[in-house]
């Protein structure tokens, strides 16, 4: 299959890409610059170098493939303007292709934050989203919206995405490794997690399988406390780190939205995801730390 990915570079989007290329699909990606597209074509990727903000760069391109992956994010102030651009631009292909009589499919990246406070939440319950993601539940509607035009439309909502060396929990590894690990609040809320790996199989999931569309959550469903998750690593770190929980006031004047989002309590629950035969190879954060910390060394170090 013929598969067009914006945010090859990015965390989750790298992470698609490698389980793309793994399945033996062909993958076009869009890349910012010359540095970039070698990088990704030594992996065997066409690169497309262009801007999500330039859709002349990429739209032609997008066209030509049998499903386009939306995993960019514009980390700006202009996010919610830029991304709106990109779905109308990557909408508009995929439609294209579907008035041709052509496979078009749409795979939209969201998250789980759009759910707000959650307890057992499954796709099919409202959204509440907090400031940080408060756009994205109109973005998803967009890209669902586009079945009206033969396109079938795909929103995977991710939760706290860990492996490697990036994201929340990567950032928790290298601050014990460091001596101080900050937790946003009192701790005891749940995050709900997903490894990378298993995140992208998803991806790959949905993108080939013709009767796949709608809403799809993407979580290990351990239902860990963040406290759970920082006593596991710290159990690992050479020296015991220092934790200090701190006020969620406090945190909101030096981390803006993402503290809300740090201090979310959630528990969700991926039915939808499990239903087309996706099950993650890891279930749990704190499980997985000796795994963990060695794929974060290895990242580190490339």
């Amino acid at each position: 299959m013929r598969v067009f990915l914006t945010g090859a570079t990015g965390y989750v989007g790298s992470a698609v890409m490698d389980a793309l290329l793994r399945s033996g699909h062909e993958v076009t990606a869009l890349v910012r610059d010359p540095e970039k597209a070698e990088q990704v074509s030594g992996r065997g990727v066409h690169p497309i170098i262009g801007e999500l903000t330039r859709p002349a760069s990429y739209a032609s391109a997008a066209e030509s493939a049998d499903s386009i992956i939306h995993a960019a994010l514009e980390s700006s102030k202009r996010t919610q303007k830029v991304d709106r651009q990109a779905i109308d631009t990557l909408i508009a292909a995929a439609g294209r292709r579907a008035a041709a009589g052509l496979p078009a499919c749409v795979v939209y990246t969201s998250s789980a934050w759009v759910l707000g406070e959650a307890h057992g939440a499954t796709e099919d319950c409202p959204v509440n989203p907090i400031p940080l993601v408060e756009w994205r539940p109109e973005h998803e509607q967009i890209v669902l919206d586009a079945s009206r035009d033969g396109v079938r439309p795909v929103v995977i909502r991710p939760g706290v995405v860990y492996g490697g060396a990036r994201g929340v929990v990567g950032d928790l590894l290298k601050d014990a490794a460091n001596g101080l690990v900050r937790v946003v609040g009192a701790g005891e809320n749940h995050w709900t997690c997903i490894y990378d790996r298993d995140l992208a199989d998803l991806y790959v999931r949905v993108s080939t399988m013709g009767d796949a569309s709608g809403i799809f959550h993407a979580n290990d469903e351990a239902d860990e406390s963040v406290d759970d998750i920082v006593a596991a690593i710290t159990q690992h770190a050479k020296m015991l780190p220092d934790v200090r929980h701190v006020p969620i006031e406090e945190a909101r004047k030096k981390m803006g939205p993402l503290a809300d989002a740090l201090a979310l309590d959630q528990i969700v629950r991926s039915p939808r995801a499990h239903a087309l035969g996706w099950a993650p190879t890891l279930r749990s954060v704190a499980g997985s730390v000796a795994r963990l910390l060695e794929e974060f060394r290895t990242a580190r170090a490339a």
